[in-house]
């Protein structure tokens, strides 16, 4: 919790300068707007007072008399008794009249009058009226001086000078202290409140995480999303990607700027959304996306009882499925091959018997027999006509597979193959495909079930055809196996179950050939499938075969 109390501190710490900024201000503002209305009273009391037409008149015959009046003349004089009216009103601290040289005609203190004031009258006299913060014989006040003009020619004759102390002044300033005072207070509570509030909701969004764990996990994060060769897909109780790494995206088909949009817009393959909105627990789903065979983990997320939303792992397996096909294609011929050792080896014996007893007649027949039917006893009509020993092996092994299943595996009349296999994996991987799938289909049709293969080489190029006696693909199988794809095959759309289709089309089109759909079938007759592999078939002749043999292949 050391991450949130300290931001708790750095919130209040905050709000506490903020708030005493604010009041700093306001103080400064209200002193401010007292000492303004200091002296807009006090310029307001002596303009009143020097426009009076008694005081004006009674200053000007001051002004006249060129000696200085005595104080006792004064005193009784008709200035004072008025000064000290307005000044008693108005609660100012003082209200001084002068006339031309200062002297004072009138003033709060009677034991002052006659003498000259303190401060300068010169601005009066030179007819500007003033306002300032000074300090004379009554102590420092707010004080506003005004001109006394004639009343004939309205030149200035005297001067009018009302003040107010600094105490009266600011008498209502610890008033405006509380109340600023308490309106931080309020704010500071108020702050305090809400970074507590804030405190609690960062807590329970970042799962009290400290930062320099938020720090770790955004390293572990790069390092996990950038670094492994899985695609990472994470989205949020409402279906929203959270994360999506590059290889997701490449592997998922998903948008780039995936990240926000809900899952169902991103692009990502409909199969995997699915399971996305399905949110149960997934191990090892196999998708069939873009020619790809991808495995899907998903799991839910959760933390602390909340529900994170969920992760889906997708790993790339095309490889690896591809592989197996060829190990599974290479394990049916040997397997075959080694049953038929024993049949092969007596065949040998008969020969030999026949020949060492002079049975030459009985043994040439036995031979044509042997020709005829292929070097070993296959289940494969018109054997014959295939003299390729690797492709007569591998269709042998099928041939065996087949009559398991009561289906004919058999040769067609255009099969011609006069070169040599040299990429047995990816011959056994396409047309075992080919032959498994329909022998599928011709054990799903009516009787009689047979499959037939023809192959046919052009230079290094071999092609394939297999058809069957099965009830097609049909019209929804049609376009996936068009496409290589599994996606929507019923149970009984036997073509392209599994993943063997798509897998034979992309090891076809890396050789720069393919695998296609020539018949869909239907009415009577199966489907019919084709496939060229370039580079596969080389010239039957010595220095093909010892190159073979260094290459390990079957040649």
């Amino acid at each position: 919790m050391r991450f949130a109390s300290q931001v708790l501190l750095l919130q209040v710490a905050t709000v506490s300068a903020v708030v005493a900024v604010c009041a700093g201000a306001f103080t400064w503002l209200g002193v401010l707007q007292l000492r303004q209305e200091a002296e807009a009273s006090a310029l307001a009391i002596a303009r009143t007072v020097a426009e009076d037409s008694d005081i004006r008149a009674a200053v000007a015959s001051y002004s006249e008399d060129p000696g200085t009046p005595e104080a006792a003349a004064l005193v009784g004089g008709p200035l004072q008794p008025l000064a000290e009216n307005v000044r008693n009103r108005t609660g100012a601290l003082f209200v001084v009249i002068t006339d031309d040289h200062g002297i004072r005609l009138a003033h709060p203190d009677p034991d002052r009058l006659g003498e000259p004031v303190s401060t300068s009258f010169a601005d009066a006299m030179a007819g500007r009226e003033t306002v300032a913060w000074e300090s004379g014989t009554l102590g420092e006040s707010a004080r506003a001086k005004v001109p006394v003009r004639a009343t004939d020619d309205g030149l200035p004759v005297g001067e009018v000078s009302v003040g107010f102390a600094s105490a009266s002044v600011f008498g209502g300033l610890p008033g405006l202290l509380t109340a600023i005072g308490a309106a931080s207070a309020g704010a500071l509570a108020i702050g305090a409140g809400a970074s507590w509030l804030i405190r609690r909701r960062l807590t329970r969004v970042t799962l009290g995480l400290q930062p320099e764990e938020f720090a770790a996990l955004v390293q572990d994060r790069a390092a996990v999303l950038d670094g492994v060769g899985e695609g990472v897909l994470a989205v949020t109780p409402e279906g929203v990607v959270s994360v999506c790494n590059g290889r997701a995206a490449e592997l998922l088909g998903a948008a780039p700027a995936s990240v926000g949009l809900p899952i169902a817009e991103t692009g990502v393959h409909p199969r995997v959304v699915a399971l996305v909105v399905a949110g149960e627990p997934v191990v090892g789903e196999a998708v069939v996306v873009g020619g790809r065979v991808l495995y899907v983990d998903l799991r839910r997320v959760e933390r602390d009882g909340r529900d994170l939303g969920a992760v889906a792992v997708v790993r790339d397996r095309t490889d690896l499925v591809s592989l197996t096909e060829r190990l599974d294609a290479v394990a049916s011929m040997t397997n075959a091959l080694r049953a038929q050792r024993h049949e092969f080896a007596n065949r040998l014996h008969v020969i030999v018997g026949l020949i060492d007893s002079g049975r030459t007649e009985d043994a040439r027949a036995f031979l044509d027999d042997v020709v005829a039917r292929g070097p070993l006893k296959f289940p494969v009509e018109h054997a014959d006509r295939l003299q390729e020993p690797y492709l007569q092996a591998l269709l042998g092994a099928k041939g065996v597979e087949a009559a398991e299943r009561g289906v004919l595996l058999s040769l067609g009349p255009e099969t011609l193959v006069v070169g040599a296999v040299a990429e047995a994996e990816d011959v056994a991987a396409v047309i075992g495909n080919l032959v498994d799938n329909a022998v599928n289909a011709a054990v799903d049709g009516a009787e009689p079930r047979w499959v037939e293969v023809e192959l046919l080489d052009d230079g290094d190029t071999l092609f394939a055809t297999v058809s069957d006696s099965g009830r097609g693909v049909g019209r929804v199988a049609e376009s996936s196996a068009r496409d290589a794809g599994v996606e929507g095959l019923g149970d009984d759309a036997v073509h392209g179950r599994g993943f063997g289709l798509p897998l034979s089309r992309d090891l076809a089109r890396r050789r720069g050939g393919d695998v296609w759909l020539v018949d869909p079938g239907g009415d009577g007759h199966g489907a019919v499938f084709c496939a060229r592999l370039p580079g596969t078939v080389v010239a039957d002749t010595p220095t093909a075969r010892a190159a073979a043999a260094e290459r390990g292949g079957p040649l």
